[in-house]
């Protein structure tokens, strides 16, 4: 035996190592039923101003760096135009009018317009995929469905959000994908 076997020989156990008490009575130990622990639901978060949002993972298609967005006439405001991803020209929108965040939408027709962080989440939608301006992707989050809370009633003819959840001290809004892109 070398002596770095030594060595080791002195910290690790042997199941031939007399003194050692019997570890059996924990494997033939009754195991637990299922303690209904809920499973977490994934959802992409990204910040809009100063606020935290998130929409379910499932609905992410990709995040993609702003790239030249071509402005489309006559549409309506909060369609900053459109974009040409590999050969698919894609719808890009900024919810921040819609979610009542800035009082306009500022024209942005590509990477200079916009901070570095700032990224376009691509969501799948009914209506087709379509990109939406964030201003930056803070990633993946798991929420447990039980601290979710349905939104606030407000004002808007067309209910936004899918609801409000915490993990920790952070207050995640989450959008619904359907409604926000209508």
């Amino acid at each position: 035996m070398s002596t770095f076997e030594q060595l080791i020989d002195q910290f690790l156990y042997r199941p031939d190592e007399p003194g050692l008490p019997s570890l059996q009575w924990l494997a033939d130990a009754p195991r637990p039923e299922s303690t209904g622990v809920e499973a977490p639901q994934e959802f992409l978060a990204f910040s809009l101003t100063d606020e935290t949002y998130a929409v379910p993972i499932a609905t992410v298609r990709e995040i993609v760096k702003v790239p030249v967005i071509t402005e489309v006439p006559r549409a309506p405001k909060e369609l900053l135009g459109v974009m040409n991803l590999r050969g698919e020209v894609l719808p890009v929108y900024d919810v921040r009018a819609r979610l009542l965040l800035a009082g306009g939408v500022q024209p942005i027709t590509g990477p200079g317009d916009v901070p570095a962080q700032a990224r376009i989440v691509l969501v799948k939608s009914e209506s087709g995929d379509a990109g939406i301006i964030t201003d930056g992707v803070e990633g993946v989050v798991r929420l447990l469905p039980s601290l979710t809370e349905p939104p606030p009633p407000g004002g808007t003819e067309k209910p936004f959000l899918a609801g409000l959840s915490r993990r920790g001290e952070r207050l995640y809004i989450l959008l619904d994908v359907e409604k926000v892109l209508e």
